[in-house]
């Protein structure tokens, strides 16, 4: 057992020994998506719903008018959401050359200089398995939960639609579904890993911009891909989630990304957002002892008038 246990913020070892897992647990895992290789697909999104069965949403095969998004944002039944970023190339935001294939413009094109070329940005969101995951801390029921993987899971069975997980979660990720008032969110594919089985996007992406193992290698991994892009060139390259120093401790789903968290929809400085609980708790202790108090004082100090009276 770690000696950081049931705290609520700041780095965690290991928060599956946390939950109370015996030391023998599996290592933590999670996924590294580097979004500097996505094509934007969507296979991950097509095999998230086909295996966990996630119903569709009336008009999810209508573009939204934002590229070729068509969900716009996670929800409870989009697990998985593929963003399309459309940035127009300045000379002093020249295209990231990836080595990845492509068709450039024709030889002498006046577009050769970067003047109205878009670039597209493509990253596929998905829930972040906090390492202080709010969701989990404020579910009344035990609906929520820490598997032996480290990652964090809804049971929908016992789940009474109290919602109180939505606003908790610091990334917007977890939402109450309609027609069924519950809440659903990725499970990171919980019953493939306990068959030995990586997730299903992570098994259907192409070209590996979804990575699935243990978290300490992904780590390792994201550092070495961070270190390759910055010596070709591409200087913008970033880690995001990566850190078991920031607000939420280090998230179990991370991302490489080639611009600022707030391009891609995702907050600039994510914090777990039950950490100031046990201070809100204290002040608020504080503050009825002092009303308890007060009241006590006057009844006493009426008493006290009454006695004197002739």
């Amino acid at each position: 057992m770690t000696s950081d246990r049931n705290r609520l913020s700041g780095p965690l070892a290991d928060p599956t020994a946390d939950a109370g897992y015996p030391d023998t647990h599996p290592p933590r895992m999670g996924f590294f998506t580097d979004t500097s290789v996505c094509i934007g697909c969507k296979a991950c999104q097509v095999a998230c719903k086909e295996w966990n069965l996630v119903p569709a949403e009336t008009g999810e095969l209508d573009l939204l008018g934002q590229s070729f998004d068509n969900t716009g944002a996670l929800s409870a039944n989009n697990w998985r959401h593929v963003a399309f970023i459309e940035q127009t190339v300045t000379p002093d935001r020249p295209p990231v050359d990836l080595g990845m294939p492509a068709i450039g413009p024709p030889a002498g094109d006046a577009s050769d200089a970067g003047d109205g070329q878009v670039r597209w940005l493509m990253s596929s969101d998905v829930c972040k398995h906090c390492t202080h995951a709010a969701c989990l801390d404020v579910c009344p029921t035990g609906s929520l939960f820490r598997t032996e993987f480290g990652t964090v899971v809804v049971q929908e069975d016992i789940c009474n639609g109290c919602g109180y997980c939505v606003p908790a979660c610091p990334y917007g990720v977890i939402d109450i579904r309609p027609g069924d008032g519950r809440a659903f969110k990725c499970t990171l594919c919980y019953d493939r890993l306990g068959a030995g089985r990586e997730p299903a996007c992570a098994q259907a992406c192409p070209t590996d911009s979804i990575q699935f193992g243990p978290l300490e290698e992904l780590r390792e991994r994201a550092d070495l891909r961070v270190t390759e892009l910055h010596e070709r060139g591409v200087d913008e390259a970033r880690l995001y989630g990566r850190d078991p120093q920031d607000g939420v401790g280090g998230d179990g789903a991370f991302f490489l990304l080639l611009d600022e968290p707030e391009v891609y929809g995702l907050p600039p400085d994510p914090v777990v957002t039950t950490r100031d609980l046990p201070s809100m708790w204290r002040h608020a202790a504080t503050a009825a002892v002092g009303v308890a108090v007060s009241v006590a004082l006057s009844f006493l100090e009426r008493g006290a008038l009454e006695r004197r009276k002739p």
